[in-house]
Formats: structure tokens, sequence, C-alpha cells
């Protein structure tokens, strides 16, 4: 029997590897670019300083103020900055929230981007932007929102801390997991989204103990950029939709809402997808793809619950809401009972139980 499908691929340039960061000049350089402006988070002054230094004269302006969400003020701070500066290209260092700046200065100026990843967010390889605007977050996809070139440097990321190494993670995870029942699905994207779990998996389930190791941090980078190209090349659905009104609309940190949120998400849409579970759970060496993701975000000390987080109770019936009023396609049918039911588990950090699926 012949699968159909269809894929398209992405016009980027990927360096994967350790110390890649000294070819950043040269990524300048091949893109005829000469005048770069450097992004970066506040939290990454020491990274920052790195940067420009290996940049030299090159870089031109550097702009600190990356935050999560891509808040369209903060964008159009930069974008002021980009334009008196002069500069003709945008190398960003740092993880999402750089990574999502960069991305909206492309979409209102197509100017090139240079991306070095230093967590595991997998954004820099999608055409996807996520901006929020009056407390509500939404998103919009592009070929022109694409970086030019990725740098990945497995030692930019080897001293990212555990806590916050473990969301990334995480988060990444959930793109190979949603690629994996997208109705855009196909097997090329789906041997990425299984290679992806693989080693994230194996890299959480090590981390913890041997933090600074390059092979650990090698895995979960390396799942992460795959999982990027899941989500860069198909369709999101309700995990990634429950995370964008929780973060967009009621403030919740990105990594670490989609950490608490997605066993629960599993939980949900595994009696429309068996088969897509047992591979999951294969790759993760687990018998329960939903309640093994769980025990893996345990296992690593990572975040299980939406009431840790400081999340009301009082208010998952606005999340259900807001959820159902403009729903992500998803492969099992969405209400607000089931959508309150969900978060009601997540709130409580409840480990997911399979046989209590599909009532």
């Amino acid at each position: 029997m012949t699968t159909e499908f269809e894929y398209v691929g992405l016009p980027y340039r990927i360096l994967f590897g350790q110390g890649t960061l000294a070819k950043l000049n040269a990524e300048v350089s091949r893109l005829s670019r000469s005048r770069v402006l450097l992004l970066t988070a506040g939290d990454l002054p020491g990274l920052g300083d790195q940067v420009e230094r290996l940049l030299g004269p090159l870089c031109v302006a550097r702009f600190d103020g990356a935050t999560l969400h891509t808040p369209v003020t903060v964008t159009e701070e930069a974008l002021g900055q980009l334009r008196a500066s002069g500069a003709d290209c945008v190398v960003a260092v740092g993880g999402g929230s750089t990574t999502g700046l960069s991305k909206a200065l492309a979409a209102c100026t197509g100017i090139d981007q240079i991306i070095l990843p230093t967590t595991y967010a997998g954004s820099e390889v999608t055409p996807v932007l996520g901006e929020t605007a009056g407390g509500r977050k939404t998103t919009r996809s592009s070929p022109s929102i694409l970086p030019e070139t990725v740098i990945y440097d497995v030692e930019l990321s080897r001293g990212l801390p555990v806590p916050i190494a473990v969301t990334s993670a995480v988060n990444a995870l959930a793109h190979a997991v949603e690629a994996l029942y997208s109705a855009q699905a196909n097997p090329i994207v789906d041997g990425w989204a299984l290679d992806a779990v693989s080693g994230i998996g194996k890299g959480l389930s090590r981390l913890a103990g041997e933090p600074a190791d390059l092979g650990v941090r090698s895995d979960l980078l390396r799942g992460a950029w795959l999982a990027g190209m899941c989500l860069a090349s198909v369709g999101m659905g309700l995990h990634h939709k429950l995370c964008h009104v929780l973060g967009g609309s009621f403030g919740l940190p990105h990594a670490i809402t989609h950490t608490v949120i997605l066993p629960h998400v599993m939980s949900y849409n595994a009696s429309a997808t068996p088969d897509v579970m047992a591979r999951i759970g294969a790759a993760l060496n687990v018998p329960d793809a939903a309640s093994g993701v769980f025990d893996l975000i345990k296992q690593a000390d990572g975040p299980t619950s939406l009431r840790e987080l400081g999340f009301g109770f009082d208010d998952l019936g606005k999340v259900a809401d807001e959820v159902t009023a403009s729903p992500y396609p998803n492969p099992k049918p969405l209400t607000r009972d089931g959508i309150l039911g969900l978060l009601s588990q997540a709130w409580y950090g409840v480990r997911p139980a399979a046989e209590m699926r599909g009532q």
C-alpha cells in the first residue's frame, strides 16, 4: 500500500557541533553583510559580551531587551534601534524569546538572521512567529520569518541550569509529540519526531546526574533541532493552543507551561491516537507514553502542576472557554468539559492514568 503525503523542505543553513560559534563571522560574510545588530535577553550579559567581542567591528548595535512571548512593544523598540544603527543583519543569541524578537524584526523588514540557540526551544527552525499584544498571543507563519543560518554550538547550552534545561527540553518534546498526530503528518517528519523523542528522553534521563556532559547536552540539542523542524513542517494541536492561551492571556512562562501541560494533553488524545502513543512509548522505552513523560519530568525534578506555577484554579474555566472558542486542529474533538477536566488534572499535578482514557 502506498502512503500519500506532501513535504516541502525549508531553506536554512544549519551548523551543528562543538565550537561552531567560531564560524559566526564567516557566516556574516557569507551573507554579504557587514553591520550586525546583536540581540540578547537581559539574563545573558556574559554570553552577549562574548559574542560581541567575537563580532568586533561587525557589531554596530546591541539590544538586550528580548522577553517572553515577543510583546509587540518590545519589537517596536528593537526596530527603532535596528533602523537607527543601519544594521543589515541580526545575530540573536539566547532562547526562544531572543529568537522570537529576531523573527519579528525579520517579519517587519526582511533582514537576514543568524541564530545562536542557548536553549532547546526549537523555534529557530520554524517559520512561525508568536507575538503578544493587548494581553493576547497570536501566531503567524511565513517563509520570510525563517533565519538564514542557525549555529548550534553544544558549548552554548552546556551551562544552561538544569531546571531551565528540563523545561526547555520538554518544550521541544512537545513539538515532536504533536507532529506525530498532526493532520499533516508524513513519514519524513515522523522519522524526525521519533528520533527527537528518543534523544530528548535519553538526555533528560541523564541530565540531573551529568549536567555538564557534552553527550547529554548534544542529545538534547540535536533532539530540539529535530523537534523544531517537525513544528516547522506540520501543524500544531491542542497542546500548543493551551500553552499559547496560558502564556499569552495569563502570563505563564513558556517552557514551564509546556512541561506541565504536555502529559495531560497526551492523555487526553491517547484514545484517538493509540498507534502514535505506542510509538512514543517505544521511543522512550516506557509502557505508556503520557505517564512515561510525566515520570520523566518528575524524575528530572521538573514542574508538574499549574498550582505550583501560581495559577488560580478559578481561572481554568476562562482558559477552557478561550481554547474552545478558537481551537487548533486536534485528533480528538474538543469540548469545554473535556478541556476543563484536562486542566484540572494539570492544576493538581495528577499522574495520567492509562486506564481512565477514552471515558
